[in-house]
């Protein structure tokens, strides 16, 4: 009973060293936004202190910010839009026909690194004009959500009751009616986990905006970078656009709180 005791409080105490070690760096991120440069970089300076709203209005003021937002959130959207209108079917597909080399495909995919296909890439894409337009970026960020959706909802389907759409067909429905009105319907929690895991990915994508998008496309962690120069860096300037940076992800998050939770936790086991 002791041991139990033990290893419990020991497991308490790991739980809220790794929950700090999120939290503080947010928590740092947020009371900096707030600073003046001169107060950012004075270790005097803690949690208390005169907040100021330069950082904020000058970041707003000058435009560019918003606009990598603006950036960031069409090229987030509509590549993990896209990448779940081909994921999500091929991931039926795979967990209902019992296609294992392609499960084996996909986890290649996800194991490929990004980075090693960026000149290629780049060679394509310029010959066909596209680096600096939305497209490009887009379809770069399907590269990651396709595998990324595809393996999640794999898992996904093949823990969801085949009865069912066995039923269904039975019924008459064909095979594409028993997924579009049994199968979607029920998966929807994972499908939106995947899809939120997707958007969160593509939004803070720094790689492929830095290579592939120009002044006008450029998303918002290109922007992030550009706080910092050789000679300094505006802290202040910096954390408060980070700030800003993080609202349209925590607004995603906790609306998909619901679907987030029954999504993790569901296809876990099957049947």
């Amino acid at each position: 009973m002791r041991s139990n005791r033990v290893l419990s409080w020991l497991r308490g105490v790991a739980i809220t060293v790794v929950c700090l070690g999120f939290v503080l760096p947010i928590v740092w991120m947020f009371a900096a936004a707030f600073k003046t440069n001169v107060q950012v970089t004075d270790p005097g300076v803690g949690l208390i202190f005169s907040p100021t709203l330069d950082n904020f209005r000058n970041v707003l003021a000058d435009g560019e910010v918003l606009a990598s937002l603006r950036n960031s959130l069409i090229v987030g959207v509509v590549s993990t839009a896209l990448s779940a209108v081909i994921a999500v079917p091929a991931a039926w597909a795979v967990g209902r026909f019992r296609m294992h080399r392609t499960g084996s495909l996909v986890l290649v995919a996800r194991i490929v690194p990004a980075i090693s296909l960026l000149v290629p890439w780049y060679y394509l894409f310029a010959q066909a004009g596209l680096v600096g337009s939305y497209t490009v970026l887009i379809l770069s960020h399907m590269f990651v959500s396709v595998p990324l959706i595809l393996w999640i909802m794999i898992g996904f389907f093949e823990g969801l009751p085949i009865e069912l759409e066995e039923a269904a067909r039975t019924d008459g429905l064909t095979v594409f009616g028993a997924f579009w009105r049994i199968a979607l319907p029920l998966a929807a929690p994972g499908t939106t986990t995947a899809s939120v895991l997707a958007f969160v990915a593509s939004w803070n994508n720094f790689m492929f905006a830095l290579i592939f998008s120009d002044e006008t496309t450029q998303t918002a962690p290109v922007t992030l970078f550009n706080f910092i120069s050789y000679a300094s860096t505006d802290w202040g300037g910096l954390m408060a656009a980070a700030t800003l940076m993080t609202v349209p992800v925590v607004i995603v998050a906790v609306l998909g709180q619901k679907y987030l939770v029954a999504g993790l936790t569901a296809g876990a086991t099957k049947g």
